[in-house]
């Protein structure tokens, strides 16, 4: 029996993406009213987003492939759930969800709104594939109501190439940050312990990761006292993957520490000192939004998606982009500050996330365009 409620679909590339960046925003539609459906590929998140009052249908998608005839399945497999159950609106994160669910969205007479998070390394490093994706983005993103982008420089890219129209899109700031999840917690001096820089980033050179090695080579018989953290997936299925054989070497080196993956990093950020990203590209790191959520200082690079989390100076330090002695420049200034300046930088990092990427504001930002999409004045 069809249910009477406005139906929403809402669709990532893993339950773990919904759950992680997307759940105040599904809390929000069904205590509006709505009759939320997630769709995702089966994990170990998927339960949880039942607890959130929204029905979850897993849904298979070959996340890092190419093959065509894969992409076609799966945009088969939407154009079926779609006519099935016949939503009022598409909500879709990330490549395939945005590519092949908005094709089959369209077909099905369907209203959708894309959120294009980060354009990754396909874009990073042009080829083939780059135009192959270029030309699918443009069919899809063709026929939809609202595009959002997590920063302008992605947005004036999709503009300036003809994926998108400039009137359908809108900027976010990221995917937010739950200000309540992610409490300010003061940092204390580093005495009776190590000064701790951490990066909290997937193991791939694309996120800085050997130029944050070769800084701590460079910088670690200076500040003997002085400890060089990485946190995150290091088996990930992504062609800048580095090998798990160069991570052990580092690792055997004693340059860093690896920590591993965690599901909540919110007792790393507090142990830590001052969080570094050297990133070639971001939408916006959700790491970065959760250091300065918990008042510590960033170091990350002048780089699309990343300047934007950062304040020179103020909340932390751009450094340049793909250079290590950049960044070991930028490291030197945060342990020779006293303790008050650093401290000073991690409250101004908390006031910017308040003011700037509290994810009460992009809820809002997207009930408006939902309202915008059926019609209704808001």
């Amino acid at each position: 029996m069809q249910s009477n409620r406005r139906k929403i679909i809402i669709c990532a590339n893993t339950a773990w993406n919904l759950w992680n960046f997307r759940r105040n925003l599904i809390s929000a539609l069904v205590a509006a009213g709505y009759e939320v459906i997630a769709l995702a590929p089966r994990d170990a998140f998927a339960e949880r987003l039942a607890s959130l009052g929204c029905r979850f249908e897993p849904t298979p998608m070959d996340n890092g492939g190419t093959n065509p005839l894969a992409d076609a399945a799966l945009y088969r497999r939407f154009r079926r759930f779609f006519r099935a159950e016949r939503p009022h609106l598409f909500l879709s994160y990330t490549v395939k969800p945005n590519v092949f669910g908005s094709l089959a969205a369209h077909v099905c007479g369907v209203k959708v709104i894309n959120n294009v998070a980060g354009l990754g390394a396909v874009f990073i490093r042009r080829s083939l594939v780059t135009h192959v994706v270029e030309f699918l983005y443009r069919r899809a993103l063709r026929r939809s109501v609202c595009v959002f982008f997590q920063n302008e420089d992605d947005r004036r890219q999709f503009v300036h190439a003809g994926l998108v129209d400039a009137h359908k899109t809108q900027c976010l700031p990221g995917s937010g940050i739950d200000l309540s999840a992610y409490p300010f917690v003061p940092v204390t001096p580093a005495v009776g312990r190590k000064f701790r820089f951490l990066v909290v980033a997937r193991m791939l050179w694309d996120k800085g990761i050997g130029e944050f090695v070769e800084a701590a080579r460079t910088l670690r018989s200076d500040f003997p006292e002085v400890e060089w953290c990485m946190l995150g997936a290091d088996d990930v299925a992504n062609p800048a993957a580095i090998p798990r054989e160069r991570l052990d070497a580092w690792l055997a080196s004693g340059v860093v520490r690896y920590l591993g993956v965690r599901d909540d990093v919110r007792a790393e950020l507090a142990q830590s000192d001052c969080v570094v990203l050297p990133s070639y590209r971001e939408g916006t790191p959700r790491s970065l939004l959760e250091a300065a959520a918990t008042g510590r200082p960033i170091i990350t690079t002048d780089a699309v998606g990343c300047r934007e989390v950062v304040d020179d100076r103020v909340n932390g330090l751009l450094c340049e982009l793909r250079s290590a002695t950049s960044l070991a420049d930028k490291m030197r200034a945060i342990l020779t500050m006293d303790f008050a300046q650093r401290e000073r930088m991690g409250q101004a990092g908390r006031a910017k996330m308040e003011h700037e990427f509290d994810v009460a504001l992009i809820v809002d930002k997207y009930l408006a365009a939902i309202a915008r999409a059926e019609g209704v004045p808001r």
